[in-house]
């Protein structure tokens, strides 16, 4: 398994996977510039200096939620569907690792007692930000190795 790993429909990307185990130095900007969700990995060594700065009032438009979940403790289960609520694939995260929902659907199965911390765009509109529908089942999965 890469330490990057991509999931796709097609052409379109659904989700992004930074593996525990990926470094690299300096940094890297993972996603492209036009994500409504920036992330980056960045591996600097002691005494490097990172310049002080405030981020500039920047008006944005945002149309699609993107997520980031940091997988702190435990295994999850990630279903992965197109923007049709169609099935694609299944992978596991665990401690460490790092996933950047791009589009589409998912869906969750804890499999070990899982702690993960999640980031996306606010403000959060409750039950308006999202639409429920019925996943798979167990015996559907397809686990993307």
């Amino acid at each position: 398994m890469g330490q990057i790993q991509e999931i796709k429909k097609k052409e379109k990307l659904i989700a992004l996977i930074i593996r525990n185990n990926y470094v690299c130095e300096g940094v890297d900007f993972i996603t492209p510039n036009e994500y409504s969700q920036q992330v980056a990995y960045m591996h600097h060594p002691t005494g490097r200096i990172i310049d002080a700065h405030v981020h500039n009032l920047v008006y944005r438009n945002v149309f699609l939620t993107q997520e980031v979940l940091f997988i702190k403790k435990g295994k999850l289960r990630v279903d992965f569907y197109d923007d049709y609520e169609d099935y694609l694939e299944s992978t596991i995260l665990e401690s460490g690792d790092v996933i950047l929902l791009v589009s589409g659907g998912h869906g969750f199965t804890v499999l070990e007692e899982v702690e993960m911390i999640e980031v996306k765009q606010g403000p959060y509109s409750g039950e308006a930000d999202k639409k429920r529908f019925v996943g798979i089942s167990n015996q559907e999965v397809v686990i993307n190795k």
